[in-house]
């Protein structure tokens, strides 16, 4: 089996999801509402993105902007829903108004999950407290990645707290995948790739015209490109 780093695209739709996965992507996370930095897309759109590419998709559970759940049963459905549409991995994160883990509607939307495999996103980097964050969530079923720049003003900044994360790989709450997000340029990837973080998450990167053109396959392919180490 390939060790390749991975490497995921944000689609918000068929064409961008085509285009992904020609270019080299190995996931998506289908989102839309990128105003909203990503909410849950439509069933149908899951729906139509699964008919059209064979890679692994994580559908965004977040209804409305910010970290906190607001109506968690109506998260729990959305879950659901997306699950009978045959959707099997999932992205989500819920903070309370301290900043801290809400591990009450984490828990009841991942009871609906069922033990499939799911990325607790960005809001790590929102948190009060990286460390307690990790480890209240340790052991959570099917939690295999944290999405994250290390900080909330993304990479550049970050940098030094995914170093240090990843030096803890292994650790109660440091077995999950970090994969980088974030205000992330190709220019981060050696020193990333060298700590032994090998996933990778663009959004803006892969559209060449902003968030209101396509997904570019040239552009996924130069990250492709360089995660391979290919000059």
């Amino acid at each position: 089996m390939s060790k390749r780093a991975v490497l995921e695209v944000i689609a918000l739709g068929v064409e961008d999801a085509v285009a992904a996965q020609a270019g080299g992507a190995d996931r998506l996370e289908l989102v839309t509402d990128m105003a909203a930095d990503g909410l849950t897309p439509p069933v149908e759109t899951f729906a139509g993105i699964r008919a059209a590419v064979d890679i692994d998709l994580r559908v965004m559970l977040r209804l409305a902007d910010g970290f906190e759940v607001g109506d968690v049963e109506r998260v729990a459905r959305t879950a659901r829903a997306m699950r009978d549409a045959g959707a099997e991995e999932f992205v989500l994160g819920f903070l309370d108004a301290d900043g801290r883990v809400d591990l009450e509607a984490v828990e009841r939307v991942v009871a609906v999950l069922d033990g499939c495999r799911w990325t607790f996103h960005r809001a790590i980097d929102r948190a009060a407290d990286r460390d307690a964050l990790r480890k209240q969530l340790d052991g959570m079923p099917g939690l295999d990645t944290y999405l994250t720049a290390g900080s909330a003003e993304g990479v550049d900044d970050g940098l030094p707290t995914l170093l240090a994360e990843a030096e803890r790989s292994g650790e109660p709450g440091y077995e999950q995948r970090i994969l980088v997000g974030g205000g992330l340029r190709l220019d981060h990837v050696p020193t990333l790739l060298n700590a032994g973080i090998n996933a990778f998450h663009i959004g803006g990167a892969a559209r060449p015209e902003g968030w209101n053109g396509p997904v570019s396959v040239t552009a996924v392919a130069k990250w492709r490109a360089a995660l391979d180490g290919v000059a």
